[in-house]
């Protein structure tokens, strides 16, 4: 019996890469950072870019992104979603090449640095953000505009504050991501009206004697 023969239906078309960029926040001392290397490879070596990887035949997209954050943080289940694809033609001086941008929310506390240090990763502030490569910047902004309509009606922030938490912790949190202060009694009435965050019996007493109640979201549990 004779194999079957795979056909290629299009080899008159033109071929070229395909890969996934990923924007991973963080959330650190009231400021929204971003995970970025100092590239040691070319194109582009020694500038700042976002953190890539190719797509495998075997893989589709939202593994690929999968694959290139675990390999840079250690992380499994991080919350990521799809920003968009960025083709512009000359996008790339190496080669062809169309990505596909993916943002992340992860606790800066749980990712590996020595994964880190080992791909020459660095926590970057947000407000310092160094130039970078290709069409990164426009990615960063693509994700950041998307992460600010999220915040308003989403629990998406139990990915970057830890397990227990004071409202204090959580304002800022919402300030550094829409980037601006907010009124802390209009804030608080807000919270109330969460149904995704609850208060608990524990205190944060490192700031003051009397303490924080600290909270947590409901969406953690198991």
């Amino acid at each position: 019996m004779l194999e079957d023969v795979k056909t290629n239906y299009y080899k008159d078309n033109d071929r070229f890469y395909i890969s996934v960029d990923c924007i991973i926040f963080g959330f650190h001392k009231e400021e929204l950072n971003l995970l970025l290397i100092k590239r040691n490879f070319n194109p582009c070596k020694g500038n700042w870019s976002l953190v890539g990887g190719f797509l495998n035949k075997e893989e589709s997209l939202d593994q690929t992104a999968q694959r290139v954050l675990r390999e840079l943080t250690g992380l499994d289940n991080v919350f990521m979603e799809q920003v968009g694809s960025f083709g512009a033609i000359d996008r790339d001086p190496g080669e062809r090449v169309v990505s596909t941008a993916y943002y992340a929310l992860i606790n800066i506390e749980d990712y590996d640095p020595e994964l880190a240090m080992l791909h020459n990763a660095h926590w970057v502030k947000l407000s310092e953000l160094p130039p970078l490569i290709f069409d990164h910047k426009q990615m960063v902004d693509k994700a950041l505009r998307r992460l600010k309509r999220q915040v308003t009606n989403q629990s998406i922030g139990y990915n970057l504050l830890p397990k227990l938490f004071t409202l204090s912790q959580f304002q800022q949190m919402y300030e550094a991501i829409l980037g601006k202060s907010l009124d802390k009694r209009n804030f608080r009435k807000k919270v109330a009206e969460m149904e995704f965050l609850e208060k608990t019996d524990e205190k944060d007493k490192l700031c003051s004697k009397r303490g924080a109640y600290l909270y947590r979201f409901t969406e953690m549990d198991d």
